[in-house]
Formats: C-alpha cells, sequence, structure tokens
C-alpha cells in the first residue's frame, strides 16, 4: 500500500536511509538528516510517500522545490513498487519539471524512473585526491598572483566566458554574490597574470567529511594549454590545507566535460562515484 508518510515512519525510513549509506551502488538524493528528530524536521513539508507491506515500511519517496520545479527525494527501498510510488510522487509536481538523481550503479532506480517517465540527462563522475601531494604542486610562477576575491565583474566575465551550464549565477544581484563568497565554507582562489584574473577555483567545505569541493574551476579559454587547470587545482589543495580537519579534494565532472576529465586524471586524483540526473519534463501525464 502507498500511503501519505507519517511521523511513526521515522524510525522505518531511518533504517532505509542507513541501508542506502551501507552501498554506494543504492545512492539516491535524499535526506541529509540521521536522526529521528532532525529526520521528522527535515521531511515536515515535503509530502513523503511510502509503501507499506506486511513486514512494515519499505519503501519511500517525496518531492521538494528545486531550480524551476521539483526534486524526487528517492525512490529508497529494498522491496515494493518503486515505479508506482514514484508515478504517485510525481503527480503532486502540478506540472513542474521534477529532476531526480542516482548512482549509475542503482539499476533498480533507473529502471523505475524511466518507467515513471524520467529521461537521463547526463553522468557526473566524481574524482578525489588526498591534499598533501596536490598541495604540493602549490607554487606561483613569476609574474602571478593569487587573490581571494574579486569584484563581480571580473567574476561573471570569466565565468560568461569559460562555463555554459551554470548560467544561473549570471543572475546573481551583487548581494547575493557578496553573501555567498561570506560564507566560512566558501574560498574563491583567482589567479592572475600581470593583473589580470586568467582563472579561478571555487571551494566549498565539508568538515563531518573531512573533505574540500572545488564546485567550479574556471580558466579563460584564450589562457587554456598553460597548466593553469592544474595549478588551480594544487592551489584549491593548499587553500583546503588550511583547515586542519581536512583530508581530501573532490571535484566532478559532466560526461561531455572531456578536458576536465583529462585535467582531474593527469592531476593525479581518483574516480570515485558517478551520479545520474534524471529529468521528468514538465506539462505532461506520466
Amino acid at each position: 500500500m502507498i500511503r501519505p508518510m507519517q511521523t511513526t515512519d521515522a524510525a522505518d525510513l531511518l533504517a532505509l536511509l542507513h541501508w542506502m549509506d551501507d552501498a554506494p551502488e543504492r545512492e539516491v538524493f535524499a535526506p541529509d538528516a540521521r536522526e529521528v528528530g532532525e529526520l521528522l524536521l527535515e521531511c515536515e513539508d515535503s509530502g513523503g510517500l511510502v509503501h507499506e507491506d506486511d513486514e512494515g515500511v519499505r519503501a519511500y519517496c517525496a518531492l521538494s522545490p528545486f531550480r524551476d520545479g521539483m526534486v524526487l527525494e528517492g525512490p529508497i527501498g529494498d522491496g515494493g513498487p518503486l515505479a508506482a510510488l514514484v508515478v504517485r510522487a510525481v503527480q503532486d509536481a502540478e506540472g513542474l519539471p521534477v529532476y531526480a538523481f542516482c548512482a549509475r550503479d542503482n539499476q533498480g532506480v533507473r529502471d523505475a524512473l524511466e518507467a515513471a517517465g524520467f529521461s537521463p540527462m547526463h553522468t557526473t563522475d566524481f574524482y578525489s585526491s588526498v591534499l598533501e601531494p596536490l598541495a604540493r604542486r602549490a607554487v606561483l610562477p613569476a609574474g602571478h598572483q593569487i587573490r581571494r576575491s574579486l569584484p563581480i565583474s571580473e567574476y561573471r566575465a570569466l565565468y560568461r566566458a569559460s562555463e555554459d551550464t551554470w548560467a544561473r549565477r549570471l543572475d546573481w544581484t551583487p548581494e547575493q554574490y557578496d553573501a555567498h563568497f561570506a560564507r566560512d565554507d566558501v574560498r574563491l582562489i583567482a589567479l592572475l597574470r600581470g593583473g589580470q584574473t586568467v582563472g579561478f577555483a571555487e571551494l566549498e567545505f565539508t568538515p563531518d567529511d573531512a573533505r574540500a569541493d572545488v564546485t567550479y574551476l574556471a580558466v579563460h579559454p584564450a589562457e587554456r594549454g598553460q597548466r593553469y587547470g592544474q595549478l588551480l587545482l594544487a592551489l584549491a589543495a593548499a587553500e583546503a590545507q588550511t583547515r586542519p580537519e581536512l583530508r581530501r579534494l573532490r571535484t566532478r565532472a559532466h560526461d561531455h566535460m572531456q578536458p576536465a576529465r583529462a585535467l582531474y586524471t593527469h592531476a593525479g586524483l581518483t574516480h570515485c562515484r558517478s551520479v545520474v540526473t534524471y529529468l521528468r519534463e514538465g506539462d505532461e501525464e506520466v
């Protein structure tokens, strides 16, 4: 039976989340909380659904606001009709597009998503390395400098020249830009030559996982081929090393970003996970 989630289901959902955590191939977009109280707060407005049988709650999914539409949490389950659960969930999307994310090897969920009308958009591969060997390479060539901030006009110009998929950042107001880079868990490392910005790397710190993520790395197209990408990775690692609780650097690249994949491989980073992004277009019936 598929029904709305109740507060009494929190313990069962927590068990499903731990079951998912036990194997990387089970990964889906899911609640972050791993305590019952925090989980109830996080799921309070998500409109969660569960599938229940004689053995109890076997699967879960929910919808949450995301970008221009909604995002599917899950489905998470070790049994039950996952596709039917997804179909029921997206009925509440009210014509908006719905995104979903799952591990590339999570074939059961991928089959359920595609049966429910979702189509794969791209695969994102993640790469990681311990900080120390990367940070050792953070040696500035003569005539180069680093800055830890940029005027929004310079940031936008380089971003516009270098990026074709994160255009939403070009819509940031100056207040949003300042607020983002004022966060304690965010860093910007800009590389300059002769006073001109040739590239930058953005970092986000996740101390609970002892990890720094390169959320974006940009090198101006006219400056490529000079190993600035590898230098920016090294500078990012050196910046992360200023936080003693951090041990690893992680990056990511979509499947069409072959130069970025080659950069990470040549820099010595190791592939660690792959996530498929799905989309169910809006204004369609499943």
